[in-house]
């Protein structure tokens, strides 16, 4: 704007954007193309801490069973199992999900279902 030039009321500014559901809350996607800043998913990362100290602690000898640390947890085994099931990315899906730069398709709910145990399998897999 140059000196002395009005200022008007209202601005519109149009964005085009998705809505799309990301651990269990709504979230905003911009197109294809746009560049995007970092978007860490909290849901995701506290998954991965909580499958990373679980291990500890059964692998520690803490706990000598997963039934015996789901009971102190209160959670259902089938859950702690899935989630533990994190461990086993590959390290590079780990830093971009930490990093805040993983894929749209790399969410709790997809890593939740079965993935290879292959590094190279899961990256080609997963849009890291």
């Amino acid at each position: 704007m140059t000196r002395g030039a009005p200022i008007p009321e209202t601005v519109t500014l149009h964005v085009p954007f998705g809505v799309v559901k990301r651990g269990g809350r709504k979230e905003m996607q911009l197109p294809e193309g746009v560049a995007q800043s970092r978007r860490n998913d909290n849901t995701l990362v506290k998954a991965l801490a909580r499958a990373y100290r679980w291990k500890r602690m059964v692998d520690s000898g803490e706990f000598a069973t997963i039934a015996e640390l789901t009971e102190r947890e209160g959670i259902a085994p089938s859950y702690m199992t899935r989630v533990l099931r994190l461990t086993l990315l590959a390290p590079d899906i780990v830093e971009a999900i930490v990093d805040g730069t993983q894929g749209p398709d790399v969410t709790l709910a997809n890593l939740m279902e079965p993935f290879p145990l292959d590094w190279k399998a899961q990256t080609s897999r997963q849009s890291v």
